[in-house]
């Protein structure tokens, strides 16, 4: 099958309102066209299966019946670009946010970007996570200067939105109740053994973790964190990364008789 022919099966595929490739070969004992059905109605059953597994608080508030026509909607919209259905659907929370029949569940978004980041979490590469003792022999005065690399499967959601209070009420985390009133939340989410787990952060807690992320020392980390939290607790916060097995490795601060 050539590369254009390919193409127009893929798109045809995706459109349940598209007509059958014109080149289809009768086999047995189907028409062309009915086989096509088939198929097509396959692909869509997988994708949405795909979607459904990997969104299941976000099919939870909207309803199978909703919950269907939006994957159709994002299948059409947004074809698989890998093989692996495990990540398809990165997407998807930002094509809710646009959606206008979601317009009056302005956190659906965000619960399905705390749902994809679990997904990432649970696939992410292992890693022995740090214990307190590997801290014991770092000299306090050069805490500050110590840049900490995070388990790799670290993923933090920031919403304006009580993001992980919704998605716990339904994941079965929590029991259900109303929403009205609850402050915006950060979701933390890690993976640091076999089970996936979702935190709320404290205030500053996403951005002190951004920070690390993006290579900044300990000292620096703290100081962008207490820009958003003037209370940020440096130790407090330290302690509960390392509880939780969020620290991976310990970068030494820089030796500066080996400067330049």
């Amino acid at each position: 099958m050539s590369a254009a022919a390919q193409a127009r099966f893929a798109a045809a595929a995706l459109d349940p309102h598209a007509a059958p490739p014109p080149d289809l070969a009768a086999a047995g004992g189907l028409r062309p066209e009915r086989r096509f059905a088939v198929y097509r109605n396959n692909v869509a059953v997988g994708l949405g299966g795909a979607l459904a597994a990997r969104f299941p608080a976000v099919r939870r508030i909207v309803g199978d019946a909703f919950f269907a026509e939006l994957a159709r909607g994002f299948i059409h919209a947004h074809p698989p670009r890998s093989t692996l259905m495990m990540v398809y659907g990165e997407a998807f929370p930002e094509f809710i946010a646009a959606a206008p029949d979601l317009a009056e569940l302005p956190y659906l978004g965000d619960v399905a970007r705390l749902e994809a980041a679990r997904t990432r979490a649970y696939h992410a590469a292992d890693a022995v996570p740090l214990v307190a003792d590997a801290f014991a022999a770092v000299p306090p005065e050069t805490l500050p200067e110590l840049g900490l690399r995070l388990h790799p499967s670290v993923g933090v959601v920031r919403s304006p939105h009580p993001v992980v209070s919704i998605w716990a009420m339904n994941a079965d985390e929590a029991e259900l109740g109303p929403i009205a009133g609850l402050l915006a939340e950060d979701g933390l989410v890690t993976r640091p053994e076999l089970e996936v787990h979702v935190r709320r952060l404290p205030r500053g807690g996403a951005a002190f973790l951004a920070a690390l992320g993006s290579g900044r020392a300990l000292g620096r980390a703290c100081a962008i964190a207490r820009r958003v939290a003037p209370d940020f607790d440096l130790t407090l916060n330290l302690s509960g990364l390392i509880a939780a097995g969020l620290v991976a490795t310990i970068d030494p601060p820089p030796n500066p008789e080996l400067q330049p």
